[in-house]
């Protein structure tokens, strides 16, 4: 593994007016697996005191778009956050014939709620967005044995309503009525075929609740509670991860648009519903780290996707910024770590 360091500073294009919510000292590709892109990278203190890694994974001659017909979720470990970490099982890879999940299984995220650990993902059943839903296996350990689903967890809204394409980007956490929120993003089918562009129709984020973390989840409203469409240049956002400290919310994801599409985006809400302006949560992966230019084929090169975050081992404060990147030593995409010395 090769980690680079620039130490307090950021390189000279950062504007100091722009300053971002978290300051990020950079660890390094922590996994990188010859013949296969890295994504998703969701990270989970274990009983053993190890960080354990689920995380996505397909084969390198797919190309970049392999995430969306033929992606794995697999389970990695490390000693701690600044090791190197190692791949040990598969945990969950597509099913094929008539199941919901049958070419597709992405988007892991690890959680734990008493004593069950709860993984959320999305799987498809067609190779296309269409049929991306949200699911939710559950393990009483990190080890397995995982109880898959054979229904998904969440599904798209009626034809023409703004979640009608699909579920996806799953984001969970135990709200301060008690109940379980599931944060999902989603798009029109009708914008994202009739529109051009390179990033076609606007994804926003919807909100559902339930009285158990395994659900059923009823969405609160037919309307997203993120939404940037009113804004130019078609601004929208992905990758979203949430998390409870000192009484608030805090989510954190992908900006696509409203700063740029390299930039990490923080914003805030007490009800879930009702979010705070956003601001830049980091920078372009440029402002941290300098490494040589990658192929053409890493079009993405750069940004920071997937940003995912390890709170200390009481669950009080964020410790770790882990994301995927494309580039490494296989010239396809890793898993990349952050220590967080502010935020």
């Amino acid at each position: 593994m090769t980690a680079v360091f620039l130490g307090s500073s950021f390189t000279k294009a950062f504007d100091f007016s722009d300053k971002p919510y978290f300051k990020l000292k950079p660890i390094g590709r922590s996994l990188e697996l010859e013949g296969y892109y890295i994504w998703c990278s969701s990270p989970i203190w274990g009983e053993d005191g190890k960080v354990h890694l689920f995380y996505s994974r397909w084969k390198k001659e797919k190309g970049m778009g392999g995430w969306l017909n033929g992606s794995e979720i697999c389970r990695a470990e490390a000693n701690s956050p600044f090791e190197e970490f190692q791949h040990k099982q598969v945990i969950l890879a597509p099913r094929g014939g008539e199941f919901w999940d049958a070419t597709t299984c992405h988007n892991p995220l690890i959680k734990k709620v008493g004593d069950q650990y709860l993984l959320f993902f999305m799987g498809n059943s067609n190779g296309k967005t269409n049929t991306k839903r949200i699911g939710l296996a559950v393990s009483k350990s990190l080890n397995g044995d995982w109880k898959r689903p054979d229904q998904p967890l969440l599904l798209p809204g009626k034809e023409g309503s703004w979640d009608d394409h699909c579920t996806t980007n799953p984001a969970f956490v135990k709200g301060n009525d008690g109940k379980y929120w599931l944060f999902y993003k989603s798009w029109n089918t009708q914008e994202y075929e009739t529109q051009k562009g390179a990033v076609r129709g606007n994804r926003k984020y919807g909100l559902a609740k339930a009285d158990s973390p395994i659900g059923p989840y009823t969405k609160v409203s037919e309307n997203p509670v993120i939404d940037f469409s009113n804004l130019p240049n078609n601004a929208q956002l992905e990758d979203a991860f949430i998390w409870k400290e000192n009484g608030k919310f805090h989510m954190i994801a992908r900006d696509m648009g409203f700063f740029n599409h390299e930039y990490g985006l923080h914003l805030t809400t007490k009800n879930g519903i009702e979010w705070t302006k956003p601001e830049i949560a980091y920078l372009n992966m440029q402002s941290y780290v300098q490494e040589p230019n990658p192929p053409k084929h890493l079009k993405r090169f750069g940004r920071l996707e997937r940003p995912m975050i390890l709170m200390s081992k009481d669950g009080n404060k964020p410790q770790f910024l882990f994301g995927a990147t494309q580039g490494g030593t296989f010239e396809t995409s890793t898993t990349f770590v952050f220590e967080i010395l502010k935020g």
